[in-house]
């Protein structure tokens, strides 16, 4: 089948196709339209992100309903309020020629009584996502009792973000002989444990092996000591002067701090997070859609609402902490037939995450090293040498050109074309020309099979320190709230603290020797709610057991009060990357104040108790494009 109308949509559907440019179906729309148009059964579609999921499922579904009827008869459930909102936009879309369709977007951050005065009017199909969509059924704002067809979107991010007993609830409310289509990037357990308890005989359809990665991208890994990822990032934006990118950080704290970070370093970039309000994730998408944003800051979740097709780069900042995440972020780029990067900055301790990628993917990485100063000022100088070579000459310069001449009149044409290009070569050059290499040999890092390996857990620690810290479960720590403690507290990189062990009243933790006198300065005399915590070096090596009551030096050491020790490398005074042409500032968007539950430094100092405190606010600067 190679054109839509050999899948058998009906003439409405064909036209709204034809208006949107649409003319060869994707493999999964080849695969999964004929078989939703031919019977009633239930369907788990495996696809990567990007592959034309929602024509997938949205065409046969405007293909069956009755739009002459108010009632629901179809709910589409995804996990955030961007995809939410770009499914509905498309569905209506696709559904132009249906007179009387009413397709109603049901999210949270919006107002409950409008969105539910919304689907009173007869909302043929609800687009929802699951803690709003729940929220409804239980004010008894909509009936789902009818419906006829059921789409879980993005499941497997769905239940990656706690929507399973949701879900569950939701689907309790629908009847048992509505039809369910599950479409997936990737299959996990609990999609399949979905797939079987609340489907029947589903058929499957899967595009690529599943969990694979498409084809159009290409995958490359950077080996950085973990103080350098920040550094590392700006040298491969500087090395790529077109960039279009989603940068992808854990947490919604870091994804705020690298994009501020980025601003006041003279980048065009935003953030996009769940700290935001809806307005201000609207004017971010709107400005990156615009490519006024080169560079997006995003979570995982965030970023689930990114419909662009000219994303040029993923780069990971930082692995997900699921490894079949990564599936969804470099589906961002090489999408609609274009081919895209996905980079990802590691630490040596991550090495390892590499090869477990590639099984998932199918894909091997290339390893690649970060540039060097001098590699970027030759790429900065040739890429403003092809803008120019390449910009059309615009005719009212005609009256300042004597002018012009007459300056330059007893310049050469060699001089003036070295005059015109240091003006952006020296502020790299300047920049550049004293700075460190940031590439980190990977040789001693092997396994006994010849793979690359970089996790310290099979390196004996010895280049590493071992704490003891009396803090534990008993305390409200597990290892991930302790490790999340540690990094915030120092001010460290998520990677910088690692094989984290919490007992019932005391832990054991990791890092690098380099970073023991920051770690031992920090901790003396600090409090938590109220009581001192005690950091000491262990002889502990990370396999459990007793604390030794052996300290470095024969006692605990202690050091100056200079809590914020470290350097941040390259990220001084960057060179003021806004060209003399741009033409008007460029906005990044509005950012929320981060109120994620850090230690407020002066009550620290103070030997005070936890406070919230607000992250500062960087105004958007004009970009450089």
């Amino acid at each position: 089948m190679n054109t839509f109308q050999d899948l058998g949509l009906n003439d409405d559907l064909l036209h709204a196709i034809t208006d949107l440019g649409f003319t060869t179906p994707s493999e999964v729309q080849t695969k999964a339209i004929p078989i939703l148009l031919e019977s009633d059964t239930d369907l788990v579609a495996l696809a990567q992100t990007g592959t034309g999921k929602t024509a997938a499922f949205g065409f046969p579904m405007l293909h069956k309903i009755n739009v002459d009827s108010r009632t629901t008869q179809g709910l589409i459930l995804s996990p955030t309020r961007e995809l939410c909102l770009q499914i509905t936009n498309e569905m209506k879309l696709y559904g132009k020629y249906y007179k009387g369709l009413n397709v109603v977007a049901v999210y949270g951050g919006s107002s409950i009584t409008d969105q539910a005065r919304e689907v009173k009017k007869g909302a043929q199909i609800i687009v929802a996502t699951p803690g709003r969509m729940k929220d409804m059924i239980n004010r008894k704002l909509v009936d789902i009792s009818k419906i006829e067809y059921a789409v879980l979107d993005e499941a497997d991010e769905m239940l990656n973000m706690g929507f399973k007993e949701d879900i569950t609830d939701i689907l309790s409310f629908t009847p048992q002989e509505k039809n369910t289509w599950l479409f997936s990037a990737t299959m996990p357990r609990e999609v399949a444990a979905i797939a079987k308890n609340f489907m029947r005989k589903p058929q499957e359809i899967t595009v690529g092996n599943k969990n694979e990665s498409t084809n159009q991208v290409s995958h490359e890994y950077y080996l950085v000591n973990s103080r350098d990822r920040y550094d590392a990032l700006k040298r491969l934006a500087d090395a790529n002067p077109d960039i279009f990118s989603v940068v992808f950080c854990r947490t919604k704290n870091d994804t705020q701090k690298v994009a501020e970070r980025l601003i006041e370093d003279g980048y065009s970039a935003g953030a996009l997070h769940g700290d935001l309000s809806q307005n201000q994730r609207d004017l971010v998408m709107n400005s990156f859609r615009k490519n006024q944003i080169q560079m997006l800051v995003a979570t995982d979740v965030a970023a689930r609402g990114i419909d662009v097709d000219d994303i040029t780069h993923v780069i990971n900042y930082q692995l997900p902490d699921e490894i079949e995440t990564y599936t969804h972020r470099s589906g961002r780029t090489g999408r609609a037939g274009k081919t895209g990067v996905s980079m990802v900055i590691v630490s040596k301790s991550e090495v390892r995450k590499i090869k477990s990628i590639e099984r998932i993917i199918n894909k091997a990485f290339q390893k690649k090293d970060i540039p060097d100063g001098m590699e970027i000022c030759e790429v900065q100088l040739m890429s403003l040498a092809n803008k120019i070579h390449n910009t059309a000459i615009n005719p009212e310069i005609e009256k300042y050109l004597s002018s012009i001449n007459e300056l330059f009149e007893d310049t050469s044409k060699e001089e003036l074309i070295k005059k015109f290009f240091s003006v952006e070569f020296t502020r790299f050059f300047n920049y550049y020309q004293k700075s460190k290499n940031l590439n980190v040999s990977d040789a001693d890092f092997r396994d006994r099979d010849g793979a690359r390996d970089g996790g310290r857990e099979f390196k004996g620690g010895s280049d590493s320190t071992r704490y003891f810290i009396n803090v534990g479960s008993k305390d409200g720590f597990d290892w991930m709230k302790l490790k999340d403690f540690l990094k915030e507290v120092l001010e460290l990189g998520r990677d910088d603290v690692f094989k984290v062990e919490v007992k019932d009243s005391f832990s054991f933790f990791n890092t690098e020797n380099e970073l023991k006198d920051k770690v031992l300065a920090f901790f003396t005399d600090y409090k938590h709610e109220g009581r001192f915590v005690n950091v000491e070096v262990s002889e502990n090596r990370g396999g459990g057991g007793k604390r030794s009551d052996r300290f470095s030096g024969g006692k605990r050491e202690r050091r100056s009060d200079d809590r914020r020790s470290g350097s941040r490398g390259d990220s001084g005074n960057r060179p003021d990357r806004r060209s003399s042409s741009d033409a008007k500032p460029r906005r990044s968007g509005d950012f929320k104040p981060n109120t994620n539950g850090a230690p407020n430094r002066a009550a620290r100092r103070a030997g005070g108790n936890f406070k919230p405190t607000d992250s500062a606010i960087s105004k958007p600067r004009r970009s450089r494009r």
